[in-house]
């Protein structure tokens, strides 16, 4: 009875105290080792793979030591009782998953993983090879745009998968999480483009009417394409020039207030409005064939809706706006998301000054700051 490592190389299993495997592959140093629980019941040798904690390991081997010692039967390892499709199931049922904006989202990742591993698996048999198998499958399929699915997408994919995992251990579902940490695939999903006035207005001519006040509103405010959709007009305030968005309205689910462009205005004051209020946009859902199709006839090749965004945060910044003040409209909680959407362009760097090079005399900024004050008496 004891603990035992398996050798991620050869698969060979031995002793907690081996090193080096019979293969010469090192045991010890590696990350991806797993550990097995070896017991004897009724004459019967038994092993249960744990999993990559070690602790769950020891944990497990004290629970049947225990079992024998009192003459109980031997509870069977959680792991091997459960299934991906059962935990799935469950998973999705929690109220605290439920409740979540992203639960539909959340439903298509598991089943782009567990739908291509097998539902029918028991967690004890899931491995790290059956999630590289998943993704070099998904990396040869092809998604509805012809192109196959990006790192970024395949990570949210196992991202998911493996927060299913975590959860069902947090709730006791689970004796541990087989699979451990998931090196992620390495992304580079950053766009690069944004539109000039020339060419966002040939994308405002090529739009058809459905989705025309929808293009302006994304290019002028930085707003997400379904804050856009859901705008009512109890929330915009023609008299201070604000939209104002609830916490039950936003990404971050914080509130926040958007000032109002003047022709986002004009737009908008354009449009038949019900004395009862309600929707500004009657279309529930996002036409996304019908932009494409402008898109293709302005001529801008790859350029997605949420691309507009990035062009509302860039033309802020080149307006001269503060980048606080930028964020608070945009919703951004951090500088790094921030910085992602702000694109330098070469008519920029054209503007670069010199040093030296200037008609003023204005020289460098003196930003040292005297800390030893002598008032201190004061």
């Amino acid at each position: 009875m004891g603990i035992l490592i398996e050798c991620p190389k050869c698969r060979t299993r031995g002793s907690l105290s081996r090193k080096v495997c019979k293969c010469g592959h090192s045991v010890q140093k590696v990350d991806s080792k797993n550990y097995w629980v070896e017991y004897y019941e009724g004459g019967m040798r038994r092993r249960e793979r744990i999993g990559r904690s070690k602790q769950a390991a020891e944990n497990r081997l004290r629970e049947i030591q225990t079992a024998k010692a009192e003459g109980r039967h031997i509870r069977r390892n959680k792991n091997a009782a459960v299934t991906l499709g059962e935990l799935r199931s469950w998973y999705l049922g929690l109220s605290e998953v439920k409740q979540r904006r992203s639960y539909v989202d959340i439903q298509k990742c598991l089943d782009n993983v567990i739908s291509r591993i097998g539902k029918s698996l028991p967690v004890s048999e899931l491995r790290i090879g059956h999630i590289e198998k998943f993704r070099k499958q998904r990396l040869s399929e092809k998604t509805h745009t012809g192109h196959p699915p990006k790192p970024s997408t395949i990570n949210r994919d196992t991202a998911n998968f493996r927060a299913m995992l975590n959860k069902a251990v947090e709730y006791a579902k689970l004796e541990s999480n087989p699979i451990g940490r998931i090196r992620q695939l390495e992304e580079n999903n950053v766009r690069e483009r944004v539109l000039s006035p020339e060419e966002f207005q040939s994308l405002l001519d090529h739009c058809t009417e459905d989705i025309r006040g929808l293009v302006l509103i994304a290019f002028y405010l930085p707003m997400r394409q379904r804050e856009i959709l859901d705008l009512r007009w109890e929330e915009i305030d023609f008299h201070s020039g604000f939209i104002r968005l609830g916490g039950d309205r936003t990404k971050n689910k914080e509130g926040r207030v958007i000032p109002l462009h003047p022709k986002v205005a004009d737009y908008l004051k354009g449009l038949p409005r019900p004395i009862q209020g309600g929707r500004v946009f009657d279309d529930h859902y996002w036409k996304r064939d019908h932009y494409v199709r402008a898109v293709k006839a302005a001529g801008l090749g790859d350029f997605n809706f949420h691309d507009l965004r990035h062009c509302s945060i860039n033309n802020l910044r080149l307006a001269g706006n503060d980048h606080y003040l930028i964020k608070q409209a945009s919703g951004h909680k951090t500088d790094i998301a921030f910085r992602r959407y702000n694109l330098v362009t070469e008519d920029e760097m054209r503007g670069m000054k010199w040093y030296g090079e200037t008609g003023d005399a204005s020289g460098t900024m003196d930003t040292y700051m005297d800390t030893t004050s002598k008032s201190r008496g004061v």
